[in-house]
């Protein structure tokens, strides 16, 4: 399983989402994309070094996520199960015959 589908199952969870500058936001995950941009709510916004900021909505850009951090109380064992179908793989034929060129049905006498 993807770490975005992962992520996507956790809508209504409060987490904490450390990001890459050491700022550390705490909130309710509303939706989380799959570009894994993070929507959230209620919030408190901590920059190191400064007191926290409170916020009602907040927005998330996926690379700039280094952990979020689960409360102990979510249950991994069924979020973890893969539950999205597979399709059998089908042998394609397009990418045959690379060697020599495409061939282009010249003939010679």
């Amino acid at each position: 399983m993807r770490l975005v589908r992962f992520l996507m199952k956790l809508s209504n969870e409060s987490v904490v989402v450390e990001l890459k500058n050491s700022t550390v936001v705490q909130g309710t995950i509303t939706g989380v994309d799959m570009s894994m941009n993070v929507h959230m709510k209620n919030i408190k916004f901590t920059v190191k070094g400064k007191p926290p900021v409170s916020m009602d909505h907040l927005t998330i850009r996926g690379n700039n996520v280094r952990y979020v951090i689960l409360p102990d109380s979510i249950p991994l064992d069924t979020l973890l199960v893969d539950d999205a179908k597979r399709l059998p793989k089908v042998k394609s034929l397009a990418g045959r015959g690379r060697g020599r060129g495409r061939g282009r049905g010249i003939k010679k006498k």
